[in-house]
């Protein structure tokens, strides 16, 4: 079992016939991932690297049975094609894009309040790695290859570290159950917490490694959830002890603007909810290894 994604999944690629949308399906048809079509408005019935295009993700799905979308289209145009999956009923959406404005994500996210909690899409991202099952599947920009199968969970806001982290961790014959960057953006579509408690409830999950920075309070409430309600250990990292206040640091949800949002204080809020934490980046494998054993 994983989590968001797996071999049975249907993945349809949006913005599939741009470059950066071909380039990274081929990949993932590469190593196993069930990539069943994609969508480009105007070339609907044309094909792209043997995979049928479609007009609509709606139409899509009709034809395909698509239940998880990977949007590459470009930031003015995401908010759109993010909505446009939730309409089709796709289960889980991963968009890729950096830079879509702040004004647009706050209309995706009221848009995907208007469906019941049942009907509602998960939506990983924006401005994320993607999610990867190893062995089984993947939809986003990850090199494969450095992640081995196995019951440790990943979840991160930075795609780098999550990589940094799974290839210490194939370096001591650790594998990875499933890995989600939940991305750096300000207002993205999951949580650490949203994502916790889907590692908690998976019963190939046995621990969690958490990939965290500066800036907003995402890790404070994932502190809280861990505390009253994970039985699985987790370890963290959090990126940015060096980080002045008011300067953003990398990703643009990476600023220091309250009490709680600075890399040291995150720390001290997940030590004491009992979370492990990594001290340094090259210290992800020792202390998984420690924390598994």
């Amino acid at each position: 079992m994983a989590i968001l994604i797996d071999q049975s999944s249907r993945v349809l690629v949006t913005g599939l016939t741009g470059r950066i949308g071909s380039f990274h399906a081929e990949d993932m048809i590469k190593h196993g991932t069930n990539v069943v079509g994609g969508v480009t408005p105007g070339k609907g019935g044309t094909k792209h690297n043997g995979l049928p295009v479609f007009n609509t993700v709606k139409g899509a799905v009709a034809e395909t049975e698509a239940d998880l979308v990977i949007c590459f289209v470009p930031p003015p145009f995401a908010a759109d094609s993010i909505m446009e999956a939730a309409d089709a009923g796709i289960t889980t959406c991963v968009c890729i894009a950096d830079g879509i404005p702040a004004r647009d994500m706050i209309k995706v996210k009221r848009y995907m309040r208007r469906y019941k909690a049942e009907r509602r899409m998960r939506l990983i991202g924006p401005n994320c790695a993607g999610i990867i099952t190893p062995g089984q599947a993947f939809a986003g920009l990850m090199p494969p290859h450095i992640y081995a199968p196995g019951r440790v969970g990943i979840v991160g806001r930075s795609g780098t570290l999550g990589y940094e982290a799974a290839s210490q961790m194939k370096d001591r014959g650790i594998g990875v159950s499933t890995s989600v960057g939940i991305g750096g953006d300000p207002i993205n579509g999951s949580s650490f917490r949203d994502i916790l408690e889907l590692f908690e409830n998976d019963p190939d999950t046995d621990a969690v490694v958490m990939v965290g920075e500066i800036g907003g309070p995402q890790e404070a409430e994932a502190a809280a959830y861990i505390r009253d309600h994970m039985t699985k250990p987790v370890a963290a990292y959090i990126a940015g002890l060096s980080a002045p206040k008011g300067r953003r640091m990398g990703h643009a949800g990476a600023i220091v603007s309250a009490f709680g949002e600075s890399a040291q204080e995150k720390v001290e809020i997940l030590s004491e909810a009992g979370v492990t934490i990594v001290p340094t980046p090259s210290s992800f494998g020792e202390v998984v290894e420690r924390m598994v054993a």
